[in-house]
């Protein structure tokens, strides 16, 4: 349980400053921060405001209730109006849940969303009533599901500007209790320990001629979770040195951490019924985590396995969600009829066991992005994108400048050459290519369309 609270002085001053020039009565927002149960802590990064919805009214705003009240005390002389009615407020949840879940695509390991925060006057808070700002909180928890969920709670921050204060609350996600918790202010961002890992993987999925299931899309998410569980047992060194999970790291700059798979054979990945192929997914993340220097060496092999998770996940997301067109058959040689069972289908509703000829499908790249005293959030690069795209959704998203040049940007996940498609058995068993590109078996390669592969391939 968390039972107290630490926010980072400098973002949450400015924001305060922010607000308390503006005019606005109301306003709505995330939290980005870390909930430490190591330390029973929480860690308050900065404080994100909520975009205006679609049609450009504010994500929060005031709303007056009077449940038929009609503005006159009850035996007063004259029939005088005793008070004005105070305003409660109305927070539209799940617009607040998806700027959450987008933003939470753009945080590295040891970051994430953790809570909202409210700007309004202490009256309005009090008039409004705790399930509807429990509701608020859990819609958003909700959106932004960790990989490692360890707790059920997330924060409620509350800025009053009458009278001028700062409170915050922990709110359980399965009920709609609002307990107070201690609050400071202090330097977090600039002690933080950076960790990075370059993870590369090989994922091998079977493709079950009878699984009423085997959409590109299902597939996949399966593939990728079981992966997950495969990760739990990875061991780690940091800088070259095994360190005991227990023991903190305290020296000071960059940790490069190498996460070590225990061997395991194919068993378990094996299929119960005909194999009509198999989906290769392979390719290497530039993972990141940020570490209180008091939390120990296994919390950051924890946060950089839920970013390497979190961020082969989202990557998928991204292709489904923006529909990046569709897959293309690798070669135009074998009949009509199988051209036809694919040609212009959905990525996710595309069947694999219907398949007859290789594909191929490059993933988005991940993109560092500077933010806070030295610290990174990243975004993810769609072939058909540019360097100006990442910066409008870190303006939009994140209410923040993106570097003016490209060139404060990070690229570590390199390109990679496309994969020679050949066949099942060689794929199976992992025959090896000669120098010049062909298998060793002398099995011909198809040529694939001519574009740009990235760090993935499928």
């Amino acid at each position: 349980m968390v039972k107290s609270v630490a926010g980072e002085e400098t973002r949450l001053k400015s924001a305060e400053d922010r607000l308390s020039r503006s005019s606005i009565t109301a306003e709505v927002g995330i939290i980005i921060g870390k909930l430490s149960l190591h330390l029973e802590r929480g860690f308050v990064y900065d404080l994100i405001p909520t975009p205006p919805t679609d049609g450009g009214g504010p994500a929060c705003s005031l709303k007056f209730d009077t449940g038929g009240w009609d503005g006159r005390k009850k035996g007063s002389k004259g029939g005088k109006a005793s008070a004005e009615a105070i305003p409660s407020l109305l927070i539209d949840g799940e617009w607040v849940a998806e700027h959450a879940r987008q933003v939470s695509r753009m945080l590295l390991g040891g970051m994430s969303v953790i809570g909202i925060y409210v700007w309004s006057s202490e009256a309005s808070f009090k008039a409004t009533s705790a399930s509807a700002l429990s509701q608020a909180v859990r819609v958003v928890a909700q959106a932004t599901p960790s990989f490692e969920s360890e707790t059920n709670e997330r924060l409620l921050i509350h800025i009053s500007h009458s009278p001028k204060r700062w409170a915050c609350r922990n709110c359980a996600i399965t009920s709609v209790d609002l307990r107070p918790c201690d609050f400071k202010m202090s330097k977090l961002l600039p002690t933080l320990q950076t960790y990075r890992c370059m993870y590369g993987f090989d994922i091998r999925i079977p493709v079950d001629v009878v699984s009423t299931s085997n959409t590109f899309k299902n597939v996949l998410r399966s593939g990728i979770s079981r992966h997950a569980r495969d990760l739990q047992s990875a061991r780690a060194l940091f800088d070259g040195k095994l360190v005991a999970e227990n023991q903190q790291v305290t020296s000071d700059g960059l940790h490069n951490v190498e996460l070590l798979l225990p061997f395991k054979g194919d068993a378990q990945h094996g299929s119960s019924g005909d194999v009509a192929g198999l989906l290769v997914f392979r390719g290497a993340i530039c993972a990141y985590a940020y570490l209180n220097p008091k939390e120990p060496a296994s919390q950051a092999i924890s946060d950089l396995k839920n970013d390497i998770i979190n961020s082969l996940k989202g990557r998928l997301d991204l292709v489904f969600e923006e529909g990046e067109g569709t897959l293309d058959m690798a070669s135009n040689d074998l009949g009509k009829e199988s051209d036809e069972m694919v040609s212009g289908k959905p990525i996710h509703q595309l069947i694999l066991h219907e398949l007859r000829k290789p594909l191929v499908l490059s993933f988005p790249r991940r993109v560092l992005v500077p933010w806070l005293s030295g610290t990174f959030i990243c975004d993810y690069l769609l072939s058909s994108e540019t360097f100006e795209d990442v910066k409008d959704r870190c303006r939009e998203l994140l209410s923040m400048e993106a570097p003016a040049e490209s060139i404060g940007l990070l690229e570590l996940e390199t390109e990679a050459e496309p994969p020679i498609a050949s066949s099942f058995w060689d794929v199976v068993r992992g025959n090896p290519i000669s120098s010049n590109g062909e298998p060793k078996n002398k099995t011909p390669s198809i040529p694939l369309k001519k574009s740009k592969y990235f760090n993935f391939n499928l």
